[in-house]
């Protein structure tokens, strides 16, 4: 047992890795390791001798595997150290910064104005940014050839197919679907053959429609008023103009005082103390005709304002350009 004893310290002395251990455990441990071989062996020994010998074994298994099991508690103990020291995170270093985004101008004034129709009572319509002429104009009251489409430059697809100019094809969408009151506004992207400091080929509406029985310019000039109160100020002035528009009858331009000079000239306002703001109206009943309303029942209001104008007027930016561009010192203005 000296022998066998010996042979197996000398070889743990150079152990160095749990796999190696677990070779020298098979060796002397395993269904035909040494040891196992040694207490197969004392069948060979006379009877009196097995009851001495057969404890030998059993001391030496016992100490074998104390010392591998010690080993091995060792050995995890010290992989796991040099794990940890590799993963560890030198706290000295200085920190790595890292930008972190903020919601375009754009995007938080258009969030900003759907609140407050929605909290309004407005639901919210959607339609297709590439538009029939029929819904883009002819169901608007722009007939064929009618100067008023000279109002829009467009974007031709096709004869009949063209990138809407405006949202209000969602009102007559939205119209053709229900029956009187509805109530909803139409934000999204529109387009147009366009582009200098305060005009660009894509930008963005919001428009609004209310049909219902009884509806007066009364009620239109109270949502615009509330609604202008809320996203420039209660002080702030609020005037409407007439205009025309070929969908509203009678139509109105609505202005708001001069958000920079308070009324009093300056550049921005062209020196008139009012900015223009959004275009309103009592809808056309031939607007009604197309989707089949009955005029003599129903009256209605609808109106639409440019996202990016009162984006402008908001953060006082004179280059509407300048929100596409993506220049990280504008953006991080905001």
């Amino acid at each position: 047992m000296t022998s066998i004893k010996d042979s197996f310290y000398a070889e743990l002395k150079s152990v160095n890795s749990l796999n190696h251990l677990s070779d020298l455990k098979v060796k002397y441990l395993g269904k035909k390791g040494i040891i196992t071989s040694e207490m197969k062996s004392l069948s060979s020994l006379p009877v009196d001798e097995r009851p001495a010998h057969g404890k030998k074994i059993n001391d030496l298994k016992t100490s074998i595997e104390a010392e591998i099991d010690r080993i091995e508690s060792e050995l995890k103990n010290r992989e796991l150290k040099t794990q940890l020291l590799s993963e560890s995170i030198d706290v000295t270093l200085p920190g790595k910064y890292t930008l972190f985004g903020t919601e375009h101008p754009i995007n938080r004034t258009l969030s900003e104005i759907v609140d407050i129709f929605v909290k309004m009572g407005f639901s919210i319509e959607e339609g297709p940014e590439v538009e029939l002429d029929y819904y883009n104009f002819e169901a608007l009251n722009f007939p064929k050839n009618h100067p008023a489409r000279d109002m829009q430059d467009t974007f031709f697809v096709s004869d009949n197919t063209v990138l809407r100019t405006h949202t209000s094809p969602v009102q007559v969408r939205g119209m053709e679907k229900r029956n009187p009151p509805v109530r909803f506004i139409a934000p999204g992207k529109v387009y147009r053959c366009d582009a200098d400091m305060t005009h660009t080929p894509l930008f963005h509406q919001v428009e609004g429609l209310m049909v219902d029985r009884h509806i007066t310019f009364s009620n239109l000039k109270g949502i615009l008023v509330a609604f202008l109160h809320q996203m420039f100020g209660a002080e702030t002035p609020v005037r409407f103009r007439p205009s025309f528009f070929p969908f509203t009858e009678p139509s109105a331009e609505v202005d708001i005082g001069c958000i920079f000079c308070k009324g009093s000239g300056c550049r921005v306002c062209k020196g008139s103390g009012w900015l223009e703001i959004l275009g309103a109206g009592m809808v056309n009943p031939r607007v009604f005709e197309y989707v089949k309303y009955d005029t003599e029942e129903f009256t209605g209001f609808a109106f639409g304002m440019g996202v990016e104008r009162i984006a402008m007027l908001k953060y006082s930016i004179d280059d509407i350009r300048l929100f596409f561009e993506n220049d990280i010192r504008f953006l991080r203005q905001f």
